[in-house]
């Protein structure tokens, strides 16, 4: 099963003062500010997937806490796995309004082709990546098996999300214009931000996946001792995406060091006349008006 911060906290927030419900209050608290500093700050008419996708990682994490303990695991899974899935398709949003923004003005044929490379790694990437479930366990009609699969597409959804944050960032630090994705642009400070989670994530996973194929416990002691170590290294990666927050929320605070050139809210550029030229004929006429006739 993904081991996602957002899953973890959801399912172990339920025990008080514990390093869980420490790391939920921070994260949530972190989402809060930063959806105060995108709007405060107005970068939501630049960011608008962005901002949606704060929006609702953070209403699964208030609906997980609000609902765990008031409906059963069914309803809360009926609740909880759409919004996921939700989640995953504007997290797609995100990838392609901050492609958009850095890569202005490429030619439809550059952006078809590394649209298709970026999605045949990200798929064969996905084909290896985990375990994937047996496909008899995805037949039926009842409605725990429509839950099976939409618990699945988020699931691999997520993943493919953080290989593609991840090929994204490297395109743009590799050939992104600097006047649309330049080093303190709000732009590539964002995309820092999702690889470097989704960097945390596929490494936390993949331990957990080294982890239960390598190491199979022989007793008690053992077994505890690998659950403590998971436990560890899920937390790790919740503090990771938490960092993530705040380094989002202090370079969207900050404005960029001037509006870029052709960047969206741009002021045009104030047209100057030559040193030595010739004043326009307005200005000429007001510095020298004609003479009233007598």
């Amino acid at each position: 099963m993904r081991c996602d911060p957002i899953s973890y906290l959801l399912m172990h927030f339920h025990f008080p003062f514990t390093a869980v419900e420490i790391l939920w209050t921070l994260t949530f608290a972190a989402q809060l500010v930063l959806l105060v500093v995108l709007m405060g700050r107005d970068r939501i008419h630049r960011f608008r997937w962005f901002t949606a996708s704060i929006a609702v990682l953070a209403l699964r994490l208030l609906v997980g806490k609000v609902l765990a303990d008031r409906v059963d695991r069914m309803m809360l899974g009926s609740i909880l796995i759409p919004l996921a899935d939700i989640s995953v398709i504007v997290g797609f949003g995100v990838l392609i309004e901050l492609a958009l923004k850095a890569f202005r003005g490429t030619k439809r044929n550059m952006w078809l082709i590394a649209t298709v490379v970026m999605l045949a790694i990200g798929g064969v990437a996905l084909r290896y990546w985990g375990i994937w479930p047996q496909w008899s366990e995805l037949t039926g009609n009842s409605h725990l098996t429509v839950l099976l699969i939409m618990q699945l597409s988020a699931q691999k959804g997520e993943v493919l999300l953080d290989f593609l944050a991840i090929e994204l960032c490297l395109l743009i630090l590799l050939f992104a214009a600097p006047a649309f994705a330049g080093w303190r642009t709000h732009v590539r400070r964002i995309v820092i931000g999702l690889a470097v989670a989704g960097l945390g994530q596929l490494g936390a996973e993949g331990a957990l996946i080294y982890m239960s194929k390598h190491f199979v416990p022989k007793s008690r002691q053992e077994y505890e001792h690998l659950l403590d170590t998971a436990t560890h290294i899920t937390q790790a990666n919740s503090i990771l995406y938490v960092v993530v927050l705040v380094w989002w929320i202090a370079c969207l605070w900050l404005d960029e060091p001037g509006p870029a050139h052709g960047e969206e809210g741009a002021d045009p550029a104030p047209v100057m006349a030559p040193v030595g030229s010739a004043p326009l004929l307005e200005d000429s006429a007001e510095a020298h008006p004609e003479p009233e006739d007598e």
